[in-house]
């Protein structure tokens, strides 16, 4: 009968499955905020797009903490696995609020460096894909883990950087003509950065997860 019971309940590769799920629609969901930030008439189209990913994501993540409720067996600690897809959501539910600021301040151009912070995000969900793809042999794919969770550091170092050239140039090119410009383009730069700086606690995570298990 414990048999039988214990068959019924969630796998250890159901955890993983969840999780490369949940990575890839992030990786579609950077490409839908790297399309709107193109801006122009596709900005409502795109900004939708990111709506509708980020609530996939929020299924899939609901998956896991149900999975990990129901399961007698986790691939890792728990509390690990609770943190990971958290971490995840969050990458995504930035966009989302960056999509929705965008919207309310009727925003429809963009200046390079909004641009280039699209593609940083859109970098670091394809390696966090990457990443989550490795988790299933962890042990063996260490180094390259590493080496993964130390990119997406660096494309972060990227993103402040961007992030003040984009503050800085907002600054000059609005300081006595158009004070709310300045004050939307920065809003919008703080959240763009905050997509990254997400993507980062996804790696981070994965790395405390690595010295635990190995």
């Amino acid at each position: 009968m414990l048999g039988w019971f214990q068959a019924l309940m969630p796998k250890e590769e159901r955890f993983f499955d969840l999780f490369e799920s949940h990575s890839k629609v992030l990786v579609s969901g950077a490409e839908s905020m790297r399309a709107l930030l193109q801006g122009g008439e596709g900005v409502a189209r795109h900004s939708a797009d990111v709506l509708r990913y980020e609530h996939e994501a929020d299924l899939i993540a609901r998956d896991v903490m149900l999975a990990v409720r129901r399961s007698f067996i986790t691939p890792f600690d728990r509390s690990d696995i609770k943190d990971l897809i958290a971490s995840m959501d969050d990458s995504i539910d930035q966009m989302r609020q960056t999509a929705k600021a965008i919207t309310l301040f009727e925003v429809q151009e963009f200046q390079p460096q909004m641009r280039e912070l699209g593609e940083i995000a859109v970098q670091s969900a394809k390696k966090t894909v990457e990443i989550i793809g490795l988790l299933r042999s962890m042990r063996k794919e260490s180094v390259r883990l590493t080496a993964l969770t130390e990119d997406i550091r660096k494309l972060e170092e990227h993103s402040d950087e961007l992030h003040d050239k984009g503050v800085k140039q907002l600054f000059l090119d609005h300081r006595s003509s158009d004070v709310m410009a300045f004050i939307v383009g920065s809003e919008l730069y703080a959240h763009l950065e905050k997509i990254v700086d997400r993507f980062e606690d996804v790696a981070n995570k994965v790395n405390g997860i690595l010295i635990e298990n190995l």
